[in-house]
């Protein structure tokens, strides 16, 4: 019996979505351990995974709950402010 991670047939709107944010922030994470410190990049990139479908299809069968979507946009706004207003990252984007 084999144990695959069944991923969406048709992409939808919150698919595209989520693989679009996941990835803007593991190009965050890879931003912050190259210019600012290597744990806030891997803080970042353990919770892209949080975004990614298939994580969430995998966290859906194995644990048996999903992350509301409202959470998720929450923390997707509070990262970017957060990012963007009071890191070093910020300030380094500020300066180019």
């Amino acid at each position: 019996m084999e144990n695959k991670i069944a991923m969406d047939k048709e992409p939808t709107i919150w698919s595209i979505s989520g693989w679009i944010f996941s990835l803007a922030l593991v190009v965050v994470g890879i931003l912050n351990m190259a210019l600012v410190h290597f744990v806030p990049g891997i803080a970042y990139l353990i919770i892209s995974l949080v975004y990614f479908p298939p994580a969430n299809t995998y966290i859906r069968k194995k644990l048996g709950f999903t992350i509301p979507l409202i959470v998720k946009l929450m923390l997707g706004i509070a990262l970017f402010m957060f990012t963007l207003g009071v890191s070093d990252l910020g300030d380094m984007i500020d300066k180019l």
